[in-house]
Order: C-alpha cells, then sequence, then structure tokens
C-alpha cells in the first residue's frame, strides 16, 4: 500500500498584518507559504511546526485550521494553518531551499506565485467562512 502525501502550510502575519512568504530556490522560484510534505509517522500540526523551523528559522504556534486543499492530481491533502511567531526573530532563508523569506502586504503579493497560494491566504483571511474543504487543480502562475 502507497502512503497518500500529505502538506501542511503556515499563513504567519506580523502586528501590521503582513504575511511571510519563502522564495524557493527550485521549482518556478516562486513565492509560497511556508511548509512542506509530512514525514513518517508525523502530523500535520508538528509538520508545519518543522517546516517553518527549516525554512525560516522561526519557532511557531499552531492555531486555527483555515483550510484543507485536496489536489487529485497527486491524491494530496494540503493543511493550512494560523500560525504565530514564539518569540519577536526575523526570518531567516535556510539557503538550502529557500532564498529569501520576507513580510509582504496582502494586497500587494511577489510574483511568481500562484493561484493556489493567493487562494491559501484569501481564505485565511475569510475568519468568517465555515467552508474549510477545497478542490483544486492544476496551478495557474501570475509571474
Amino acid at each position: 500500500m502507497s502512503k497518500k502525501p500529505v502538506g501542511a502550510a503556515a499563513v504567519i502575519m506580523d502586528s501590521e498584518e503582513r504575511i511571510l512568504l519563502v522564495k524557493h530556490n527550485y521549482g518556478k522560484y516562486n513565492w509560497e507559504l511556508p511548509g512542506g510534505l509530512s514525514e513518517q509517522n508525523e502530523s500535520a500540526e508538528n509538520t508545519v511546526k518543522r517546516e517553518v523551523l527549516e525554512e525560516t528559522g522561526l519557532e511557531v504556534t499552531v492555531g486555527r485550521l483555515t483550510g484543507v486543499y485536496y489536489e487529485p492530481a497527486y491524491d494530496m491533502h494540503h493543511f493550512v494553518f494560523a500560525c504565530k511567531v514564539v518569540d519577536n526573530h526575523q526570518p531567516q532563508p535556510d539557503a538550502e531551499e529557500v532564498t529569501e523569506c520576507k513580510f509582504f502586504n496582502v494586497d500587494d503579493l511577489p510574483s511568481p506565485i500562484s493561484d493556489f497560494t493567493i487562494s491559501r491566504i484569501k481564505d485565511a483571511s475569510n475568519t468568517d467562512s465555515d467552508h474549510l474543504f477545497h478542490t483544486i487543480g492544476p496551478r495557474q502562475w501570475f509571474e
């Protein structure tokens, strides 16, 4: 039996309501929410903590679930959580897979970025919504 991949990502806002994004050094060199794939015997909550620490050097507490995204092309679920930074450290890219990490105004996001990243940010800021589950298609890119 093959294992089903699970991903987890963090929506981290600073005191000015800006969103933390990381720029990967692979793929489309895109801006993304910090996060990644779960490892063996790891919960989505622990995945997001580990990935944020690896990619940005920040320790976070995991808050509410802001969305669950099913990607049929990979038979994969992506969990997104609102997270808070434990201390006031500034994010530092890990240099291994992240070249930059910065806070951005939600109305002025950097590119390249995917529609998937934008929709996860919008869904996280919509606290009135009871609509947690989404199915996503192939990503569209904004260069």
